[in-house]
């Protein structure tokens, strides 16, 4: 689509001056916010709805003053609406993020202040449990041999064996994996932990199995080229850094190997270890430790997990369930 094709969608609705900012706004979250083009595009029709609404409901296309007027029943008046046309509550949710993100970005720039998109609660979103996959299925997802069939080079089924090994063995993200150097995992032997950057670039350390550092230096020795000491220690088939992509699809593959749900993706491996290292006795604060969790009360989600697991057995076990 054209720019001016992008522009078309949101500023119909809108008077000059908004439009104006509007051009301002969209520009300073992908140069300045980093957004990808997909997350601007989605603000861009989830404000652009917004002001269809208020174009309608005030009777004219709202220009900056028309905006700071608007008061809490106009904006649950266009809730009700989206919740009419069907729209779920994370939909809706993130359409008032994308109005509250263009409100504050008029205030910053002495636009004006939109008092009541800021007055007015989200709705709730109904928490959803992880869905961790089995003992014996993860310890399968980790092994090479399941996908002898393929034909794939031997290095590559040992390296993505070596990812999802630390993905599950580790806890770690996809991109705490893939942002490994080689020199971060030591040979098997040489060490038992590893050193990996998680969200905000925070570093924290975590153990790393012999299992794990064995699968890894299998990996190593079978790579066709040179691993660089301080280059990415996962590479994909053109010599590049791995991407996330391929490994999503290794878990397809092997969701259908040995028919595991939908829910078995790359990040289930690390719901599986937490959840594994609960079940097992493993102390709450030490697993929100090594899966780099800010606040107890994002790994306090797995106690509930276990729990269901729990009441699953019991349901099905007890003679009189």
């Amino acid at each position: 689509m054209s720019k001016a094709g992008q522009q078309e969608e949101p500023f119909v609705f809108a008077a000059a001056d908004v439009a104006a900012q509007l051009v301002r706004w969209l520009a300073h979250l992908g140069a300045e916010r980093r957004m990808s083009a997909l997350t601007v595009d989605a603000y861009r029709g989830d404000v652009a709805r917004f002001l269809a609404f208020l174009a309608e409901h005030l009777g004219g296309p709202p220009s900056l003053a028309a905006l700071a007027r608007i008061e809490v029943r106009d904006v649950r008046a266009f809730m009700a609406a989206r919740r009419a046309e069907g729209i779920s509550s994370r939909s809706l949710m993130r359409a008032l993020a994308a109005a509250r993100s263009f409100a504050r970005f008029l205030e910053r720039n002495g636009k004006g202040k939109v008092g009541a998109l800021a007055a007015v609660r989200s709705p709730k979103i109904p928490r959803t449990l992880p869905k961790p996959l089995g003992i014996a299925a993860a310890k399968s997802v980790t092994d090479a041999e399941v996908r002898a069939g393929e034909n794939r080079e031997p290095w590559i089924l040992a390296r993505d064996a070596a990812v999802l090994a630390l993905l599950y063995g580790s806890g770690l993200r996809i991109s705490e994996a893939l942002g490994l150097k080689r020199n971060d995992v030591p040979a098997p032997g040489k060490g038992d932990t590893i050193v990996v950057t998680g969200k905000g670039n925070k570093t924290r350390m975590v153990p790393v199995l012999p299992h794990v550092l064995e699968l890894v230096a299998e990996y190593a020795a079978l790579y066709p080229g040179a691993l660089a000491p301080d280059g990415a220690l996962f590479r994909g088939a053109r010599g590049g850094p791995l991407s996330p992509r391929i490994v999503q699809l290794t878990m397809e593959r092997l969701r259908g190997a040995l028919s595991l749900p939908d829910s078995a993706t790359p990040h289930a491996l690390r719901h599986s270890f937490a959840t594994h290292l609960l079940a097992r006795g493993g102390d709450l604060r030490a697993i929100q430790e090594l899966l780099g969790h800010a606040s107890l009360s994002t790994t306090q989600i797995y106690t509930a997990v276990d729990a269901e697991r729990l009441i699953e057995v019991y349901r099905s076990a007890h003679p009189r369930a």
